[in-house]
């Protein structure tokens, strides 16, 4: 026999899924005690007025835990070392914010003696997968309640239905429901207009970006700004120390501006559905470039090459909710030791959605100007090696056409 649902720890956001869960525990738990967490990874206002609004719809209490650096040290800045990108264009926001959120939620729930730990994750997204696989890495043993999977509730509509029914107040209405999900690195959008891929972004109209402004709506100068990496992770701006979470922050201000960092992909969840979202990743977008021109100066060949063959399985780990386990750990030390060189700076220039390369400064480059040069090069390379590098790397074309001739006669 199942074990009595007496406490329950919620990952809480304040949003629509989260919001109506708590009358809906106590509704079909025997009137249990829930327990909400809410983590702050960057949200901003999100999270204002989320203790009343948490205990008036009937939790206990409310913890409000502030994750943002450990966010961006332990979880964005690795990811991004690795240059790790999903389908080629998500910076996986939303997909690294769940184990850091999920870890500390498991925390709570073990220094509350809870007998369940609940989420508000949809049966048909990614985020209940990554959010209950760090579960069952901290806490192989805790039961899951995920409502999604089990209440009769089929639709926004319906929840939005349930939240006035049962006086929850929403900040949203029925005209503006895009399924959101914003962090220091990143916004979301998904659903409304926005599920049909033949519908464009409406990325002029007032109120949809909140990070940023189009393109076409950006300034007409350029902007200018130079970022210093100390093996592989970034510690100034224009020359000026300045610590993760700012340094995001301001990126993502001058990123916004300048309307850089918009994405509009279909993306094969995990779950085997695609799904079409607009993300805003203005400075996280920023950041990648600025570590990938570095790298390009930092690394040899061999290594970079296969870096990118890692950045790939590494972005899939993190997307598939993979983050606690052997492989990203084992790849995670591949990266670091890749990072070891790539110290210097790099100057961008930032221009309506564009992001240029205005320079790479590094005491570890391996670019030699007096061998990579058209001008005299006496007594740094000689051309004439060339010929017998070329005679050997062709050597089985040449054998296996020499063959074919052969064969044919």
């Amino acid at each position: 026999m199942e074990k009595k649902i007496k406490k329950v720890v919620l990952a809480y956001s304040g949003g629509l899924d989260t919001s109506i869960i708590i009358p809906w525990l106590k509704e079909n738990y025997e009137d249990c005690e829930v327990v909400a967490v809410s983590a702050d990874v960057g949200q901003g206002t999100e999270l204002d007025g989320l203790e009343e609004k948490a205990k008036k719809t009937g939790a206990s209490k409310l913890y409000v835990l502030d994750l943002k650096e450990e966010f961006v040290e332990d979880y964005i800045f690795p990811t991004m070392q690795a240059g790790a990108v999903y389908e080629d264009k998500y910076l996986l926001g939303t997909s690294f914010a769940r184990p850091v959120i999920a870890k500390r939620i498991v925390e709570i729930a073990k220094k509350e003696n809870a007998d369940a730990i609940c989420h508000g994750c949809t049966g048909k997204g990614n985020d209940q997968v990554r959010f209950e696989l760090t579960i069952k890495a901290f806490a192989p043993e805790m039961k899951i309640i995920a409502p999604w999977r089990i209440w009769n509730i089929k639709s926004r509509e319906e929840e939005i239905d349930y939240a006035q029914a049962h006086n929850v107040p929403l900040k949203i209405n029925r005209e503006t429901n895009y399924s959101k999900d914003k962090n220091l690195w990143h916004l979301s959008h998904e659903g409304l207009d926005l599920e049909d891929p033949a519908n464009e972004p409406q990325y002029e109209k007032e109120g949809f970006l909140e990070l940023g402004v189009s393109p076409l709506q950006a300034p007409d100068e350029p902007v200018y700004l130079t970022l210093h990496f100390k093996k592989g992770i970034p510690t100034k701006l224009n020359g000026e120390k300045i610590g993760p979470v700012e340094l995001i922050e301001k990126l993502n201000e001058i990123g916004g501006k300048n309307g850089v960092g918009l994405a509009d992909l279909v993306e094969n969840r995990l779950v085997g559905m695609k799904s079409r979202g607009v993300y805003e990743t203005p400075g996280g977008t920023i950041l990648y470039e600025a570590h990938r021109l570095l790298e390009t100066v930092c690394l040899d060949k061999a290594t970079q090459h296969y870096k990118q063959l890692v950045a790939i399985k590494f972005g899939e780990l993190v997307y598939d909710g993979l983050w606690f386990t052997p492989l990203r750990e084992a790849l995670s030390a591949f990266v670091a030791k890749t990072q070891e060189t790539v110290t210097g700076d790099v100057k961008l220039r930032i221009y309506k959605g564009n992001i240029m390369c205005a320079g790479i400064t590094s005491s570890h480059s391996l670019y030699s100007e007096n061998i990579a040069t058209f001008d005299d090069d006496r007594g740094a390379y000689s051309q004439k090696d060339a010929e017998g590098f070329i005679n050997l790397f062709g050597l089985p074309i040449k054998v296996k056409a020499l063959l074919d001739e052969k064969r044919e006669k």
